[in-house]
């Protein structure tokens, strides 16, 4: 058998031994997959190379024996972009997992794929600095993964996505080839950056195994406030009136429901005493007392035009950290509910309108389903939830939600959005590609693929599929 042979190489030519291979039932099922639930994960082998050549060899061998490698780095993903469902050999970068070189001058550092976000966020901090790309899995996500997926998550009004901080790549390429991207370079005006093709593309193309990472200095005396607001259009007049005067790193929303599912769990504290139907946190740095006074004077504004109803303010780093937890639980909170979840993005413009238009949507086709909107709305991305009655077992609920999928990315397509603002295409996205990219920028993504893998061995089946 084909993989029993790559195996076989692996350890006999290329010095992989044995605690590098696992193909028992147990590893197959965590290795196998992420965090997604809708496909079983059914892989032949899981593999942990420790150096690029490792990689590469695993890489060559794949194309010489026509077996598939799927990447697997955190596996935290919500596209099932790392999921082994066909017999795939799991390339796992978990000991691929150390920080490298760190240039003071240029504020940079050389890190293995398998480094895990905090990881590096600690690193930062020990050098006074600062890794800005922030989720809620950052104890568990690891870099690779991040760059595969162009990872986004609470900071990206001040700090921008992934793409912004990766200053050079090591890959292999889906051929076997190595290449060194970039190099670390702030300036190279020499031609495409193949370094660009790798972020974001799922691990089609090839693998990351190192990466150059652009540290920034640490933000300074962070203040966070949680406001309450009646109608969503509040929450956009408070966005603007805020951006218009203040410098934000952070402007997150969510609803009442979120806000429901966060008492009854018991972790948060309510925020203040009135409910509201729409939350929103900001977070803003005032090293200086004047950038305060203007904070509380944009505060006062917004309550003068009646656009807030109530809100809070950190007076500590404790009280700040108590109040960002009103945001970073509701995925947890609400995982008991099996929630069908929609991640897309549009204009910020257009999010008023849209939210009411897959409002509507939702409620028409499920009226007795409860539904939980929260998200980064600072940049435009919304996370839809829809949350499962006990009454229905998964398999229905997941069926009743897919009626609905169509209208939900016909109204994304309509605004002109993204049908996967940051966790990627996947295979949960891919039958709705379309919705987001035209056939012809489709066609252009497959040559780009049958260049770098020309076998298809490298994460076949996500993204797109190559007949």
């Amino acid at each position: 058998m084909s993989i029993d042979t790559v195996l076989h190489t692996l350890q006999q030519d290329h010095q992989l031994d044995p605690s590098q291979i696992k193909t028992d039932a147990e590893s197959l099922e965590h290795w196998g997959k992420d965090w997604t639930k809708h496909f079983a994960p059914a892989a032949s082998a899981i593999i942990f190379p420790k150096t690029t050549e490792q990689v590469q060899a695993i890489v060559l061998l794949a194309n010489e024996h026509n077996v598939v490698l799927t990447p697997s780095g955190g596996r935290t993903g919500l596209s099932a972009g790392a999921v082994a469902s066909n017999g795939e050999i799991v390339v796992s970068m978990d000991k691929m997992n150390h920080i490298g070189q760190f240039y003071p001058a240029d504020r940079m550092v050389e890190i293995e794929a398998g480094v895990i976000t905090q990881q590096l966020q600690e690193f930062a901090e020990s050098k006074d600095l600062y890794y800005p790309v922030d989720f809620a899995s950052a104890g568990s996500s690891q870099m690779g993964g991040n760059i595969g997926t162009n990872a986004g998550g609470i900071k990206v009004i001040r700090y921008g996505m992934t793409r912004q901080w990766i200053m050079g790549l090591t890959v292999v390429t889906g051929k076997g080839d190595i290449l060194h991207l970039n190099r670390g370079m702030i300036k190279n005006a020499t031609g495409y950056d193949l370094r660009q093709l790798f972020i974001g593309s799922e691990g089609t193309l090839g693998f990351v195994t190192h990466a150059q990472i652009k540290l920034e200095r640490q933000p300074q005396d962070l203040n966070v406030m949680v406001l309450g607001m009646d109608n969503f259009s509040d929450v956009m007049n408070v966005l603007s009136a805020f951006q218009a005067k203040i410098d934000l790193t952070a402007f997150e929303f969510f609803d009442d429901v979120a806000v429901d599912k966060l008492m009854a769990h018991g972790q948060v504290q309510e925020p203040f005493e009135s409910r509201t139907k729409f939350y929103t946190l900001l977070e803003f740095e005032a090293p200086y007392e004047p950038i305060m006074d203007k904070a509380m004077a944009i505060f006062e504004h917004c309550m003068e035009q009646g656009w807030v109803v109530d809100g809070v303010m950190s007076q500590s780093l404790t009280q700040a950290e108590e109040l960002w937890k009103l945001r970073e639980y509701i995925s947890e909170t609400i995982s008991v509910f099996t929630p069908y979840k929609n991640d897309v993005s549009v204009l910020i413009s257009h999010v008023p309108d849209f939210i009411e238009e897959i409002d509507h949507i939702v409620s028409s086709n499920y009226p007795d389903f409860e539904v939980c909107w929260f998200g980064h709305i600072g940049d435009g991305n919304l996370h839809l939830n829809i949350l499962k009655p006990e009454t229905l077992s998964k398999d229905d609920f997941f069926a009743a939600c897919q009626v609905v999928n169509k209208q939900v990315f016909e109204t994304v397509q309509k605004y002109g959005g993204s049908v996967s603002a940051e966790h990627g295409v996947g295979m949960t996205k891919k039958p709705y590609l379309n919705y987001s990219r035209s056939e012809t920028e489709i066609e252009y993504l497959k040559q780009i693929k049958q260049v770098f893998d020309p076998n298809n061995i490298m994460n076949r089946g996500k993204i797109f599929d190559i007949q």
